[in-house]
């Protein structure tokens, strides 16, 4: 599959940006989400096995896939609510796994014995529990939990054997848990202070002490990453002196601080092998991750498996250290499972999640472009030409926002995007300011400006579009999911005549009833969201100044709106206000609403219903102005 995945890119011969000699063959909604999406992996205890999640059903569940190859076979098997995959037990043929309940986000742990039977080990209707990690010695892990209080996570521990709760840490300010030694006595924590300045905590379990360890001064990113396997080192990334993240560490005897690794680009993550053979890093490359691999303690690079034009993700290691189990992806190939055994030097691919009715020769590559803002800020930009569109044949585009708002538009799959490109439609994913992986100084451009500079990057982004010669600059549309949802409000309602239509997906509409409404379980972030966006309170008028809700009268283009009617982040009102404020004023408006969702769509039979919808919309209202 592999070798004529590179032959199809050789023949074509493109770039993206550049007009290919070919019609492409259409494909619909389901063909392109029959293409299995996949995460995690956890090896089993004999380093036979790797425990992933997969949506082969349209359900995500937990499978076990054969580190030797073969077919995956089903763990768990919810027909209803989204399942993952977290753990094989390091012992025995256990699972852990956890679920919510129609996207509600309030997980549970369960346990899955070989029997096939499920037990929740953190029952409670209004708790919420995050996996961490197993103990060094394996014979417990941790976890967080909410059960007390709704707003804080305690940390817990629960021994392999007796399956009981024992409370490690309990929280009553407000702290992100950031990882345990391996010894267990120190846990580390972060504190924000706004989205872009944070302090990394150390609790001594021996003296029950909690120490401040990233003193500084002005607006600085701490954030804790791992300990080494020894107990020696903290290491955390920060982008103290630097515009961007580093990784650095801390000697936990002496407080100590160094930096270990630092590129022209923000360090994502570091993870060590389980005995701290080897140590992954993740380095945020203009819009794609790359991972670097080094051998420790001596900290000599080692050389990753040759693959084709994308990206290594998710790295995780076996227990003896002989293999490694990766994703990889490129933006005309899903992610799919590699192992690679160290000492043969050879990667495995273990699945081929790509639909086989759809040929990679009708999908695209994305290519990095950057254009100027209306201050003159380059603002760096994914985008996805569709191959038939050229001077004579010009194609309705889409800026596309992504959520946040500090979030990143990447390269990589995207099924929904290729779907779009693939019915003729030009794609744009703006990283407006205010967007991670370009540097402190752009990801703070934004705060307390949104409804106002980000939103003109977005024009901008219209613009430059337009400037293509190949895009019909009277058939441009914006949209975009949660923040990148609200961005597609506020074009409507704020620059009106800016685009000709926009989608919103369970975006903000008034974001007063939005900060006063987060889940509860947000508390840590609750300060910092007010310092970057406003305070419900203190901020009202200026914040009902740049929510859409309050300037529907302004609409004069097509609407459609997407919502999960379990949505804890951007409640259902948000979008049921909205749309029923464009009724009333007469405007255009489409809703979709799926009662069995949360923020985000994980079901493949909605997922097609409401991408599929998007479709018709865009093709009655975007396709269809001024004929093409």
């Amino acid at each position: 599959m592999m070798r004529k995945w590179l032959a199809v890119m050789a023949a074509l011969g493109m770039a993206a940006g550049t007009a290919a000699a070919r019609t492409p063959k259409q494909y619909t909604i389901a063909q392109f989400l029959d293409t299995v999406s996949m995460t995690g992996a956890s090896f089993s205890s004999d380093e036979k096995a790797i425990l992933v999640s997969a949506n082969k059903t349209g359900i995500y569940n937990a499978y076990r896939i054969p580190v030797e190859g073969g077919a995956m076979e089903a763990v768990t098997h919810s027909p209803r609510d989204t399942t993952f995959a977290l753990t094989y037990f390091p012992r025995d043929g256990r699972v852990l796994f956890s679920r919510d309940q129609g996207g509600n986000e309030r997980s549970h742990i369960y346990l899955l014995s070989p029997d096939g039977s499920e037990r929740d080990l953190t029952p409670g209707a209004s708790t919420k529990a995050e996996f961490v990690d197993w103990s060094r010695d394996e014979r417990a892990f941790y976890y967080l939990s909410n059960a007390r209080d709704p707003k804080y996570f305690d940390v817990f521990r629960m021994e392999a054997d007796k399956l009981e709760p024992e409370r490690v840490y309990e929280d009553s300010t407000g702290y992100n848990f950031g990882g345990i030694s391996g010894d267990g006595r120190y846990l580390a924590f972060s504190k924000p202070k706004t989205t872009s300045d944070s302090d990394i905590f150390l609790f001594d379990t021996k003296t029950h002490e909690m120490k401040a360890v990233t003193p500084h001064t002005g607006s600085v990113l701490n954030r804790p990453e791992t300990f080494d396997p020894q107990s020696k080192y903290l290491y955390y990334l920060s982008n103290d002196g630097s515009d961007f993240l580093y990784l650095a560490r801390l000697e936990l005897a002496t407080g100590r601080r160094e930096k270990v690794i630092e590129r022209k680009w923000d360090v994502e993550f570091a993870r060590f092998s389980h005995n701290g053979k080897y140590m992954a890093v993740g380095v945020n490359e203009d819009a794609r991750t790359k991972v670097e691999l080094y051998e420790e303690p001596g900290g000599k690079k080692v050389d990753l498996p040759a693959m084709p034009e994308g990206q290594i993700t998710s790295v995780r290691f076996s227990r003896s250290e002989k293999m490694m189990a990766f994703y990889f992806n490129g933006d005309r190939s899903p992610g799919n499972l590699y192992v690679y055994d160290f000492a043969q030097g050879e990667a495995r691919k273990l699945t081929d999640n790509m639909n086989p009715a759809i040929d990679p020769a009708d999908l695209v590559d994305s290519k990095v472009v950057r254009y100027p803002s209306f201050d003159r800020m380059e603002i760096p930009a994914i985008l996805y030409r569709p191959q038939e569109a050229e001077g004579e044949h010009k194609a309705p585009a889409l800026v596309w926002v992504h959520g946040g708002p500090g979030g990143q538009t990447t390269t990589g799959y995207s099924a929904v995007i290729q779907y779009y490109v693939n019915h003729g439609y030009a794609i744009l994913g703006v990283n407006n300011r205010g967007s991670s992986g370009y540097g402190q100084k752009f990801y703070m451009a934004d705060d307390r400006k949104h409804g106002h500079e980000p939103l003109w990057d977005c024009v901008e982004a219209k613009k430059y579009l337009a400037g293509l010669g190949w895009v019909d600059p009277e058939r441009i549309g914006i949209m975009g999911g949660s923040y990148g949802g609200y961005m597609t409000l506020a074009a409507l309602t704020l620059q009106p005549k800016a685009f000709t239509v926009g989608v919103d997906l369970f975006g903000i509409s008034n974001w007063v009833r939005t900060l006063e409404s987060i889940p509860p379980w947000w508390e840590a972030q609750r300060e910092a969201l007010y310092q970057e966006i406003g305070d419900p309170k203190k901020d009202r008028e200026m914040l009902m100044e740049v929510s859409p809700l309050f300037h529907v009268d302004r609409i004069e283009r097509p609407l459609m709106i997407l919502q999960g009617a379990n949505d804890p982040r951007v409640i259902k009102a948000e979008s049921d206000d909205m749309v029923a404020a464009v009724k009333k004023k007469g405007g255009i408006v489409e809703y979709v609403v799926f009662p069995d969702e949360g923020h985000g769509f994980k079901k493949r039979k909605n997922q097609i219903e409401g991408y599929g919808a998007v479709l018709q919309f865009l093709d009655k209202y975007l396709k269809g102005v001024g004929g093409g």
